[in-house]
């Protein structure tokens, strides 16, 4: 399995280098629409958890504004999301910054999507599994149901993807990526950008 995960890393570094490089034009005209419609800073950048849940830097494409409310609080995911926002998120392309957290090591093209450092303490010792393996760019999860989904079911779809894994499974998801891509599919959930915080649903169904 050792030799297996060597391989899976050497995948990374190659495909997240040669992504970089191919998609360099891409990139660059997105990050010129984000600065003239969104402002600086281009990328957003916020801590997530990573193997064995170590905080790292996710990077992507700004896609929402920054407006507050009158008493200073972020205003709704869903009244932050710009036009260009939605179409970014609609086709992944605000995820290709996280490439480079490929080539650096953070990421793997494939593995459970990193979600927020505040989930953490509201995982179960289960669901806590899905770091047992580097966050990917895409998963099993995420071409299942992307985000039109519920917590309790993408949670099992992670910690099934780290109890099956191979290089075989890796290209599926890779070619199903595309074409769950293509067809602009769970976007996000019903009623929401992307999904409901985990960390609020986790409240609600603790007992009392």
């Amino acid at each position: 399995m050792s030799a297996q995960r060597a391989i899976k890393r050497a995948i990374d570094l190659a495909g997240a280098a040669a992504g970089l490089v191919l998609l360099w034009p891409l990139l660059l005209v997105i990050a010129l629409a984000v600065r003239l419609r969104l402002g600086a800073p281009v990328l957003f950048r916020q801590a997530r958890p990573g193997l064995h849940g170590r905080p790292f830097e996710l990077l992507k494409f700004r896609t929402m504004t920054d407006a507050r409310d009158a008493a200073g609080r972020l205003l709704s995911d869903a009244e932050r999301l710009t036009p260009l926002g939605r179409r970014l998120r609609s086709t992944s392309l605000d995820e290709l910054p996280e490439l480079i957290n490929v080539v650096r090591g953070e990421m793997s093209l494939v593995g459970p999507r990193p979600l927020l450092m505040a989930y953490l303490p509201h995982y179960t010792p289960e669901q806590a599994r899905r770091h047992e393996v580097r966050p990917g760019i895409t998963g099993w999860a995420a071409v299942q149901d992307r985000n039109a989904t519920s917590w309790e079911r993408r949670m099992r779809q992670d910690v099934w993807y780290v109890d099956h894994w191979s290089l075989a499974l890796d290209l599926r998801i890779l070619l199903l990526t595309v074409l769950k891509v293509l067809r602009r599919e769970g976007i996000s959930a019903e009623g929401h950008a992307t999904m409901p915080r985990f960390d609020e649903v986790a409240k609600r169904s603790d007992p009392v």
